[in-house]
């Protein structure tokens, strides 16, 4: 994917992200995560219903990475059972790492490939993703 077509995509997530927008449902569970370095900041609600991600909201204040590849993370993730979520997020967190890893099962997180050639924003692109893991394994 060239560079343009990854920053038209980055740019259309940071600004119509999905299912930005807290229910507050007690029927989801919440995760907040935040950026030690920076002002990025998200609650995360998941909903986990007969082992399937039903649904995945988020709120908060962030810049275009972690905006963007939390809600490329919360459209692929919805609808999924929950090994097939964790795969996805083990994948993508291996991909930020460098190691060996599924691209298959990744599609548009994989504009994310060349994020370490930006050390500061490796932790943008993790946040989100790493919330709706930590979720999924409570």
């Amino acid at each position: 994917m060239d560079n343009e077509l990854k920053r038209e995509l980055i740019l259309d997530h940071f600004n119509n992200p999905i299912n930005k927008g807290l229910l507050n449902d007690s029927s989801y569970i919440k995760e907040d995560k935040s950026n030690a370095s920076c002002i990025d900041h998200f609650t995360i609600e998941l909903k986990l219903e007969d082992n399937i991600v039903k649904d995945i909201r988020f709120d908060g204040e962030a810049c275009a990475i972690a905006t963007s590849s939390l809600s490329i993370a919360i459209s692929k993730i919805i609808g999924k059972k929950k090994e097939e979520a964790l795969n996805i997020i083990e994948n993508y967190n291996r991909m930020i790492a460098h190691e060996e890893y599924d691209s298959s099962v990744l599609e548009e997180l994989n504009i994310y490939e060349d994020i370490s050639k930006q050390p500061a924003r490796v932790n943008c692109a993790l946040l989100g993703i790493n919330g709706i893991n930590d979720l999924l394994k409570k």
